[in-house]
């Protein structure tokens, strides 16, 4: 039976999708890009209410630990999902009795965001961002790694999307995550140490060397790029 899945996006801040009909394999791929272009354009955890869906084939339930594990390293990002029959686990964490049990348990300020135009600038905003995140959460030693990911991270905007983009950015233990959306489909190819006869190359080489870990995750209308860095890190090298 073709699948009919459909996804209402809340328009009342409340970071609920519901999906309604039915659910197979082949609508997988609609509900994954549904719920990662929310994920990017919500600033915190999103989540899907499944009372109204219908799961005609078990295994695709995979999709949203497809959903969480792609969205693990996104600032205050997660997937929270909500099914009254229960019974099951999405990548080891419970699956909700209704919206509202798992709403209550929401965080609240746990991201910091800015809208910016791709215009000269737009770095210096992010790294005050920056600056004043690392600060306000007690993450002095990330303040500079951080202001140097993020400004290759706009200016990769800049010069290449040219489109507006939204800067986030969250604490974690020990850690902060940032993460630039934009609109464009093309994604960044970091292909190691430029060479020193190059013109540029060097800004995600640059991203690589401060960042625990980073990556690009498309997007249907556009791309997210995300970095984590690692206080931990900065007190090595430090020492």
């Amino acid at each position: 039976m073709p699948t009919d899945v459909q996804c209402q996006v809340e328009t009342d801040g409340s970071a609920l999708v519901r999906l309604t009909g039915s659910l197979d394999h082949t609508g997988a791929n609609t509900v994954r890009d549904a719920l990662l272009t929310r994920l990017g354009d919500h600033a915190g955890p999103v989540v899907v209410d499944l009372s109204e869906l219908r799961i005609t084939d078990p295994t695709a339930r995979a999709v949203f630990t497809e959903v969480r594990r792609a969205v693990a390293d996104w600032p205050a990002a997660d997937l929270l999902v909500c099914d009254p029959a229960g019974g099951w686990t999405v990548d080891g964490a419970p699956v909700w009795s209704s919206p509202e049990v798992a709403l209550a348990g929401l965080p609240s300020g746990g991201a910091v965001t800015a809208d910016l135009p791709p215009s000269v600038g737009a770095a210096r905003q992010a790294r005050e961002l920056v600056a004043a995140g690392c600060a306000r959460w007690g993450l002095p030693d990330l303040i500079e790694p951080g202001a140097i990911a993020v400004t290759e991270m706009v200016n990769n905007v800049v010069a290449h999307a040219r489109t507006p983009m939204t800067v986030r950015l969250a604490p974690g233990h020990h850690v902060l995550r940032l993460a630039v959306r934009d609109h464009s489909p093309h994604t960044p190819r970091f292909a190691g140490i430029a060479p020193l006869t190059s013109a540029g190359g060097r800004g995600l080489l640059l991203i690589d060397t401060v960042s625990r870990r980073w990556g690009c995750t498309p997007l249907p209308e556009g791309k997210l790029v995300w970095a984590v860095l690692d206080g931990e890190d900065e007190a090595a090298l430090a020492g």
